[in-house]
């Protein structure tokens, strides 16, 4: 049952992150394959990161299920194109929850591989957040991860949730849905509010000339 929980949840966030990927490349004068393979590499970029640096083989070379989900995504872009892409947000929405199921899943598979849970908590955000890393740079976008938004630090902030549930004894598809659901409503939250980190400034030329 819990390895079916976590297949739908990763199903879930594929589909969520390869609309992202989708809505983006809509605006970048792609054709359908471009977005589809837009769609792909958001939906497994992050996962494929997370199992290449844990040893085992990427998970989409064992099950064409990913291909077909991001294809069934690309269809439901096409036909439902004037409600999906015009409604306000609809890139953040389908990011943030694809940000929070795919945390999910990277902390449960690594822990699953034996590893501690400051790790889990790192490959989370690994699989929650490279796959988007790398759709923007395709689309000469730049990275979510590296802007001012609370993006990584909702991954580890689910992360943190996720090891809270586990020590409390809670059930596993109720700490998976906990954390995800943590992720998610930071990235909200964060957006709403503007809240953010401090960004790193310019040195003034001033200060340039004194320091040489």
């Amino acid at each position: 049952m819990e390895g079916f929980f976590i297949t739908a949840i990763d199903l879930t966030g594929t589909f969520a992150f390869a609309i992202s990927g989708i809505r983006l490349a809509s605006g970048k004068n792609i054709d359908w394959f471009g977005a589809y393979i837009i769609g792909l590499v958001t939906a497994i970029g992050g996962g494929t990161t997370r199992d290449l640096l844990l040893g085992v083989t990427p998970f989409w070379m064992l099950n064409g299920t990913y291909f077909l989900t991001t294809g069934v995504a690309l269809l439901a872009a096409l036909l439902f194109q004037e409600r999906i892409f015009r409604l306000a947000g609809t890139l953040f929405l389908f990011d943030a929850i694809g940000l929070g199921l795919f945390t999910v899943v990277g902390i449960s598979k690594s822990l699953e591989a034996g590893l501690p849970f400051w790790v889990a908590i790192v490959m989370g955000a690994i699989t929650g957040s490279v796959g988007g890393l790398i759709r923007d740079v395709l689309l000469n976008e730049v990275p979510l991860l590296l802007r001012r938004n609370i993006y990584a630090l909702a991954c580890v902030a689910g992360g943190l949730v996720y090891y809270l549930c586990t020590q409390l004894h809670v059930s596993v598809s109720v700490t998976e849905l906990m954390a995800a659901a943590v992720v998610i409503l930071v990235r909200v939250v964060a957006e709403k509010f503007n809240i953010h980190l401090p960004v790193m400034r310019p040195v003034k030329q001033e200060e340039e000339s004194q320091s040489h």
